[in-house]
């Protein structure tokens, strides 16, 4: 064959193909996070580890320098971290780290248990097995670290936890309101999750959730979630408590 006919049946062949049969599952082709998208992730952790404690100023300059960016993403990163109520702002348009007064905080976490009480419910009715099949396995999970030290990976599966029943409630309108209060309360579930003290007692309030909606029991399920948010409010006064002793 030609050159010129093998170049057609290798265009005749491209066609009747896919994007993805070309690709095929190479990984290197996958999306990788941006320098943006990175710094956004490590400054939440900085934060939800208290290492930039509340109030801190954040300067562009220092935190560029310091995770080997440019300020660009830096900047970037900042102005995500703010739409997750971990940044605010001075008068002068100066970030910093936020720390929200107890009284918002508590509100916050009233409106929260509420969402994802009826979150619970609508789960109960509409979630398939295996919604609810990865919702235990995610508790599973938590109990299998929960000595681990590692509290920032640990509340990342909790999180994954509430966010997977809200998601398995299929009601996009909750799964909306539900991520902007999240977002508000990231820190303060976070500081919630980590009082050891209370670690058995949160074991056993997440695995009467994943019971109540195993059974598809809707009020025991929201009851049960209702629960557990107003158990975290108690632990942030705690923690606040604690932390005025210190200043």
């Amino acid at each position: 064959m030609s050159s010129e006919g093998r170049i057609s049946a290798m265009a005749s062949a491209a066609q009747g193909a896919s994007l993805k049969d070309i690709l095929g599952d190479n990984e290197s082709l996958a999306k990788r996070p941006s320098l943006g998208e990175e710094a956004v992730e490590r400054l939440r952790e900085l934060i939800l580890l208290e290492k930039l404690p509340p109030g801190l100023a954040l300067n562009e300059r220092d935190i560029s320098e310091k995770l080997g960016i440019s300020r660009t993403p830096v900047r970037e990163a900042i102005r995500q971290l703010e739409i997750d109520g971990l940044v605010s702002y001075s008068e002068t348009r100066r970030p910093y780290v936020a720390d929200p007064p107890l009284s918002q905080l508590s509100d916050w976490l009233n409106v929260q248990g509420a969402l994802e009480g009826l979150a619970g419910e609508l789960a109960c009715q509409k979630a398939t097995d295996e919604e609810l099949k990865k919702i235990a396995e995610l508790q599973d999970h938590m109990v299998e670290l929960a000595e681990s030290e590692d509290r920032y990976r640990l509340f990342g599966i909790d999180m994954q936890f509430h966010s997977a029943i809200v998601a398995a409630a299929d009601n996009p309108a909750l799964a909306e309101t539900h991520r902007t209060f999240n977002a508000r309360l990231w820190r303060a579930r976070f500081v919630s999750a980590k009082q050891m003290a209370n670690q058995a007692s949160q074991i056993r309030k997440h695995q009467d959730i994943v019971e109540a909606l195993l059974a598809r029991d809707g009020m025991a399920a929201s009851k049960a979630l209702r629960h557990h948010l107003a158990n975290a409010i108690k632990n942030i006064e705690n923690a606040y408590a604690e932390r005025s002793q210190h200043q």
